[in-house]
C-alpha cells in the first residue's frame, strides 16, 4: 500500500521506503493530492481532522477506513466505513494477521519517481540566493537519521514538509493544526534539553525569528548548543505567498532585519552570514561544532514560492 504522511506524522514510514509518498498538507495541491483522487480506499491511521481537513484529500469514490485511539471525528467529507478503535499498533498487527498481498501499485510507484526525481534536480544548484530546496537537501545531508529539526511556521514549513525527508518518527517537528509562529527557537531549547546528544536544528523564517529571539538568552543561560538557520526574505513570506496566489500581488508584509551575525553574538551566541550557496553545507557542519547556540543567517530565494504555485497547476492537470 502507497503511504502518505501528514506535517505532524513525517518519519512514520521512512522516505526512501518505496512505498512512502511523502508528505501531504502544503496550501497547494501536490503530488500527494493526485495520488488520493486516484485511490479506492484511504486507511487514515491516527488522523487528526485539525490537521490536514477531509475536504482538501479530493476523494472521488474511495471508501474510508478509520483506525486510532478515539472515534472518529464525523463531517461531510469524512465517514469513515468501518472504525477500528483501539491500541493503534496492535489494531494493525491484527489487522496484518488476516491481511493478504496486492499486486505493486504501479500508478503510484511511477507518481513517486516523479517526486524523487524532482527533489534531486536541485541537489547540485548553486544559484544565489539560496534556493529553499537546496537549502533543506544540505540540511538533510549534515543531520543524522535520528537528528532533530524544528520547523518554524511560515513559508519554510511549506518547503520543509516538502523537501526535507525523515528516516524516523519525531525527528522532524512541525506545529501545524493550529500553526504557532515563533516555535522553533524555544522548541529547539526543548528538545536539546531531552536529547543533549544529538544534533538539534531549527529552521525558520526571519519573522518566525524575531518573534521568539528573547529566547537565545535562555539558550545560552541553559547551556543549549543547537543551530538556527534564518530563512532570510525581509517578509512575511507565507503570507506574501497567498496574497500573490489570490490577489495577484502582494502589500504590508515586507520589513527590515537586524544584522543577525551581530544580534547573535550580543545573546553570547555565535552567528555566520551565507554569502554564497557553496558556504551552507561547510557552515552547518562547523556550526554543529561549536559548544554555543549558532546562528546563521541564509538569504533565501522566494521567488520558488510562485515558480512552486505556476509548476504544481500545470501537475494536476497532467499526471
Amino acid at each position: 500500500l502507497p503511504v502518505i504522511n501528514t506535517m505532524m506524522a513525517k518519519g512514520a514510514i521512512p522516505f526512501d521506503n518505496k512505498y512512502s509518498m511523502w508528505t501531504v498538507g502544503i496550501p497547494m495541491d501536490d503530488y500527494q493530492t493526485k495520488i488520493l483522487e486516484k485511490a479506492s480506499l484511504v486507511i487514515a491511521v491516527g488522523y487528526d481532522i485539525i490537521e490536514y481537513a477531509p475536504a482538501k484529500w479530493h476523494l472521488t469514490n474511495a471508501d474510508i477506513i478509520h483506525i486510532d485511539t478515539m472515534p472518529a471525528d464525523i463531517n461531510k467529507n469524512y465517514q469513515p466505513e468501518v472504525e477500528v478503535v483501539g491500541n493503534i499498533p496492535n489494531s494493525l498487527e491484527r489487522i496484518m494477521a488476516k491481511a493478504a498481498r496486492l499486486a505493486e501499485p504501479k500508478q503510484f510507484l511511477d507518481i513517486r519517481q516523479k517526486m524523487v526525481d524532482e527533489h534531486e534536480s536541485y541537489a547540485h544548484d548553486m544559484s544565489f540566493p539560496v534556493k529553499p530546496q537546496k537549502a533543506l537537501i544540505d540540511c538533510r545531508r549534515i543531520m543524522g537519521k535520528d537528528d532533530i529539526v524544528i520547523s518554524d511556521v511560515g513559508a519554510n514549513k511549506v518547503w520543509i514538509a516538502r523537501h526535507y525527508n525523515c528516516y524516523e518518527p519525531n525527528t522532524c517537528l512541525i506545529s501545524n493544526g493550529f500553526a504557532t509562529m515563533g516555535i522553533a527557537v524555544p522548541g529547539a531549547i526543548s528538545a536539546k534539553l531531552v536529547h543533549p546528544d544529538k544534533k538539534i536544528l531549527a529552521i525558520t523564517g526571519d519573522a518566525g525569528f524575531l518573534m521568539n529571539v528573547q529566547e537565545f538568552e535562555t539558550a545560552y543561560r541553559l547551556g543549549t548548543n543547537f543551530v538556527t538557520l534564518i530563512f532570510n526574505d525581509c517578509s512575511y513570506g507565507l503570507i506574501k505567498w497567498k496574497q500573490d496566489m489570490q490577489y495577484g500581488h502582494h502589500q504590508y508584509v515586507d520589513f527590515t532585519n537586524p544584522d543577525f551575525v551581530k544580534m547573535a553574538e550580543s545573546f553570547h551566541a555565535i552567528g555566520y552570514r551565507i554569502e554564497k550557496t557553496e558556504d551552507l553545507l561547510p557552515t552547518l557542519r562547523k556550526a554543529f561544532q561549536q559548544d554555543k547556540p549558532v546562528i546563521i543567517d541564509c538569504p533565501i530565494d522566494y521567488e520558488e514560492n510562485m515558480k512552486l504555485t505556476a509548476h504544481l497547476e500545470h501537475l494536476m492537470k497532467t499526471l
